[in-house]
């Protein structure tokens, strides 16, 4: 009876053991904006940068729903820095020598110097902005998108397709790696 408790126990263990790593990938890996930044010099990739506000409906679809699916969560941690950037935040960010701040933080929805020069003044949310390896402003996708349209994106620009193809050419050849879907 001890025998089997041991052996019990033992498989218990390699079990959680062997499952905690699996989780790691259940989830977008987001950090902040000079934590991308300062990995990036180690190691370049493209920067995926979810501009968002803390009263998006949106916002909070697509961390529900987009940002949890195991294609999309490959793609992202594969391919990119992830940066969670809050619009309305508080504190300074400091980009190429810059800082950027928000000019009336205790006021409702003001708007945080760096979202704004990301997304060029047009303030929507939610917002995606993807920089190349360099750090710099590649494009701006705005809006709600679910998994498939935002595996199309994030495999376009994070494989670096755009450098070589239009986004018209890509799409006749895309291969969809969700459940049920191919190209369009």
């Amino acid at each position: 009876m001890k025998k089997q408790n041991i052996i019990t126990s033992s498989l218990i263990i390699l079990t959680v053991l062997f499952t905690i790593p699996s989780y790691s990938q259940d989830k977008i890996e987001w950090m902040s904006f000079e934590e991308a930044m300062a990995l990036n010099e180690e190691n370049p990739k493209h920067f995926f940068i979810d501009v968002y506000t803390d009263w998006c409906g949106w916002c909070k679809k697509m961390d529900a729903s987009t940002f949890v699916d195991p294609v999309i969560v490959e793609l992202m941690n594969e391919h990119f820095y992830a940066v969670k950037l809050d619009a309305e935040q508080k504190d300074t960010i400091m980009f190429q020598g810059n800082a950027f701040v928000n000019p009336d933080p205790d006021g409702r929805r003001s708007s945080h110097q760096m979202a704004q020069a990301l997304l060029k003044g047009k303030m929507s949310y939610p917002s995606f902005v993807f920089l190349n390896t360099k750090s710099e402003w590649l494009t701006v996708v705005a809006g709600f998108r679910k998994a498939p349209d935002m595996e199309q994106v994030l495999t376009y620009f994070g494989e670096g397709v755009y450098e070589e193809k239009s986004w018209e050419q890509f799409m006749i050849t895309f291969a969809s790696d969700l459940p049920g879907k191919s190209a369009q």
